[in-house]
């Protein structure tokens, strides 16, 4: 794959897509800078290299130009990570954007304002909830050909382009995959989107084994593709938090008033039989911790984890569980890890995925190679401050996700084809 490393930027100016959309508080202040920070590295890289940048991110989801959702926010912090005050256009394709760009001179950053100000950045209408779908067909063509101009705009800012972007990347938007048809020979990946792509690939396809899969959080639906995936190339498959008692309930446990998604129950059962043909060993929680409330401070006991009295939900996986899963996980060689054990947010009912990230960690430092991605798995492991003791944190939770699904992401495409 093409970097940042096999390109001559004396003199040039890089565009490059960042993700930006950083967490703010009531005054503006960044809350959690993590998505910055991935991106400093290649900035500075450029820079050294004799290259000017101009960064185009998104944040949040405006309906239109937005104070709130202004990049001017991320300004104060990012001039002080790259210890240069950086630039701002106030539009990502006005004026002040052409200006700027034109006179940015090497060793300079410009900052260009929030891409999604923009209905054609997505490509797709804001529109209120009262019309017709006749309009709102309408209204789609009618962005899809004013895109064209709006990527050609982002484009003709600069001389090459590179997208560091991984979080965006599953998404076919202007600034991740239109924008790269600009530069045939003049694309490339950032240091971020690098690391993202061969940390997927070497989990799903220079797998060391034995491989184990560990998939948490609510809901099996949001999980069946990544779980039939995953089937075809893992040894052990454990299965936590909400989305294990579907597959308790499938095999005729109690689960009291846990969470269920009763319309999967078959899905659960087909997955479970078509694990045993394919020699693949499907590991679910053995005990729980039940609570009598979705609270903190409710009552808890352990019990089995099928055999959850009425009136009492599991909220977390039980000591024999940890004992289990991290005896897997120590003799692997390969963990992806996706969704927690259980609430971790509770004090209450942390214990199994802090456990479980300890396992994770300790098996990383026997040699095995581990993947963490998904919003609550990187939450989790930043909790419990293990971030650098597991092999890599993806930043992308949704494009991680879809690359385990096996699709292929436009962000990636778009470098990767001629």
């Amino acid at each position: 794959m093409k970097t940042i490393d096999d390109y001559n930027f004396t003199g040039k100016r890089a565009i490059m897509r960042v993700d930006f959309n950083v967490p703010l508080d009531e005054n503006f202040n960044i809350t959690d800078t993590t998505r910055i920070d991935a991106a400093i590295p290649s900035i500075k890289k450029i820079l050294a290299s004799g290259g000017s940048v101009i960064l185009m991110s998104h944040l949040g989801r405006p309906k239109g130009p937005s104070k709130k959702l202004s990049l001017i926010h991320v300004l104060p912090y990012l001039s002080v990570k790259l210890g240069l005050q950086v630039k701002f256009a106030d539009d990502c394709i006005g004026q002040s954007a052409v200006d700027l760009s034109a006179a940015l001179k090497p060793g300079e950053v410009l900052l260009l304002e929030n891409l999604r100000f923009y209905e054609e950045e997505e490509g797709k209408p804001n529109l209120p909830d009262t019309v017709t779908e006749e309009e709102k067909k309408a209204a789609k063509a009618k962005v899809k050909e004013s895109q064209k101009e709006f990527t050609k705009k982002l484009a003709s800012l600069a001389d090459c382009y590179v997208n560091d972007a991984f979080g965006t990347a599953h998404r076919a938007h202007a600034s991740t995959a239109l924008i790269a048809k600009y530069f045939p020979n003049d694309k490339m990946f950032g240091y971020l989107m690098r690391d993202e792509v061969a940390s997927i690939k070497k989990v799903l396809h220079d797998t060391q084994r034995p491989f184990t899969a560990v998939l948490g959080g609510a809901k099996v639906s949001s999980k069946i593709e990544i779980i039939n995936n995953l089937l075809h190339k893992v040894d052990n498959l454990i299965i936590g938090g909400g989305m294990m008692f579907t597959f308790i309930k499938a095999q005729g446990g109690k689960i009291g008033g846990s969470l269920v998604e009763p319309d999967f129950i078959e899905l659960a059962k087909n997955i479970l039989s078509g694990a045993k043909e394919l020699g693949v060993k499907i590991i679910l929680p053995v005990d729980a911790i039940a609570a009598d409330a979705f609270a903190d401070n409710a009552s808890k006991q352990l019990v089995k984890a099928d055999e959850i009295p009425d009136g009492w939900m599991g909220l977390d996986i039980g000591p024999e569980s940890i004992k289990l899963f991290s005896d897997v996980l120590n003799n692997s060689k390969t963990i992806l890890w996706n969704g927690p054990m259980g609430v971790f947010e509770m004090c209450s009912f942390q214990t199994g995925t802090k456990e479980l990230a300890l396992a994770v960690a300790e098996a990383t430092g026997k040699g095995a190679f581990s993947l963490i991605g998904g919003g609550d798995s990187v939450a989790a492991i930043n909790k419990f401050k293990l971030a650098d003791k597991v092999s890599y944190v993806s930043t992308g939770g949704g494009a991680m996700l879809e690359s385990i699904e096996g699709k292929e992401l436009p962000g990636v495409k778009a470098i990767l084809e001629d």
